[in-house]
């Protein structure tokens, strides 16, 4: 219960109970004092607690990045061998396409002079043939003139003219 001597006195002063200065100073004393445990508290408690996890944190972050720093380089330099590798296959491959079309070439040429020289062969064996058949058809061109020669003779004189008679006379001819 309230006392009646300072309820009198509050209703005598006419003003809020906040706006007396008197208990002032205790107030003012217990700010303080709490103010100060919590600025202690928090300066050697919490805010290195704080600071260590955001340290914590911040050489997790850093470590994080110089491992991922690590695994791109890593990965450039297994990028850049396996580029590397690709370049030597296919100038490999190149160099052995570029072989085998020079073998198929070659196999080719070989193949076309061997051919070439079946023909030529073949053309040889056919001119010495066109050449006994003309040789064998200008011997019987002879004979035939002089058949020829004889037949126009009986036909146009009526007389035989002999082999050696037609001869003669195509030898002077």
């Amino acid at each position: 219960m309230a006392d009646p001597t300072t309820a009198v006195a509050e209703k005598a002063t006419g003003g809020l109970p906040q706006f007396d200065p008197a208990p002032w100073p205790s107030e003012i004393f217990w700010a303080l004092l709490i103010f100060l445990a919590l600025y202690l508290l928090i300066s050697r408690v919490f805010a290195p607690q704080i600071g260590g996890a955001i340290d914590a944190r911040e050489d997790k972050i850093a470590g994080d990045i110089g491992d991922a720093r690590r695994a791109r380089d890593a990965a450039q330099a297994d990028l850049d061998a396996a580029a590397k590798d690709m370049a030597v296959a296919r100038n490999r491959a190149k160099q052995v396409a570029i072989d085998a079309q020079n073998a198929a070439k070659a196999a080719a040429a070989a193949r076309q002079a061997e051919e070439d020289a079946k023909i030529a062969k073949s053309l040889e064996e056919a001119d010495a043939r066109i050449a006994a058949a003309r040789a064998e058809a200008m011997g019987h061109v002879r004979a035939i003139a002089v058949e020829t020669a004889q037949a126009m003779i009986h036909r146009l004189t009526g007389a035989e003219a002999t082999t050696a008679e037609v001869e003669a006379a195509l030898g002077a001819a």
